[in-house]
């Protein structure tokens, strides 16, 4: 079980699965998004995620046409994103998860967009863009 929640604790959530394909996001809308050289994913069930408490503090942002930045209006903190064709699955801001994750990170992705002042210093594979599409 996972559990987290928003800076300002308003939002609480839990998942009931294990974390699929944990990457590092180096996408110029993650870094805008975030503040920050990337954003740290994870893909959930979307039926396994229920929020705790404050489900009616969060908001959407449409930042595409096909997904969705989920965030509390109180402190801004981002959740998870929507990507509105994979249907069964949510993506789940990591840094906002309680304690630690029994999942490492798996892959970088759209290192081909990284911020020009950050460098990776890991052993992790490495994707310009998606990683089926590298």
């Amino acid at each position: 079980m996972i559990t987290g929640r928003c800076e300002c604790a308003k939002v609480r959530y839990e998942v009931d699965c294990e974390l699929k394909d944990f990457c590092h996001c180096h996408c110029s809308i993650c870094r805008r998004l975030h503040g920050a050289a990337f954003a740290s994913w994870g893909g959930i069930a979307r039926d396994k995620f229920s929020y705790i408490s404050g489900e009616d503090s969060v908001k959407r942002y449409a930042f595409s046409e096909n997904s969705d930045s989920i965030f509390c209006t109180h402190c801004g903190s981002r959740l998870l994103v929507d990507c509105k064709p994979e249907t069964h699955m949510l993506y789940l801001a990591l840094g906002t998860a309680d304690g630690d994750l029994a999942c490492p990170p798996g892959f970088h992705q759209f290192v081909g967009s990284k911020a020009r002042w950050h460098e990776i210093h890991d052993d992790l594979p490495q994707y310009d863009e998606w990683p089926d599409e590298s």
